[in-house]
């Protein structure tokens, strides 16, 4: 585990969690898209690939505050789901978006470990 002070930790949880509802949030709607009928998939494409960019960038965010090597594993994921979501794949998509899921909340528990161990949780 990485040694991190209480006040990394605690960035690193907010950040954590709120990636990971995020992401929960898109495999969703991923999934829900492939039921679209034809004519409503391509609208519905694009509100989902707005908001997949906009996880993105809090993924980034959350990277450069924390420098947590799993939020660049979950951006990395997250890219590959906007390229299958493109491609109309929304299914492959939500697989890779799941590995977003497991790495942004990697740093979550281990932040969670930190403010336990300092009596914080």
């Amino acid at each position: 585990m990485v040694s991190m002070d209480p006040k990394t930790a605690v960035m690193n949880y907010q950040y954590g969690e709120r990636a990971k509802s995020e992401l929960i949030l898109l495999s969703q709607l991923s999934l829900a898209l492939s039921g679209f009928s034809e004519q409503d998939r391509a609208g519905g494409r694009k509100m989902l690939l707005m908001m997949m960019e906009s996880v993105r960038s809090e993924l980034s965010f959350a990277q450069n505050s924390t420098g947590h090597r799993e939020f660049t594993k979950a951006i990395n994921s997250l890219s590959e789901a906007i390229s299958l979501t493109e491609s109309n794949q929304p299914e492959e998509a939500s697989k890779k978006i799941a590995f977003a899921i497991s790495a942004a909340t990697t740093p979550a528990q281990e932040a969670w470990q930190v403010l336990s161990e300092h009596g914080l949780l």
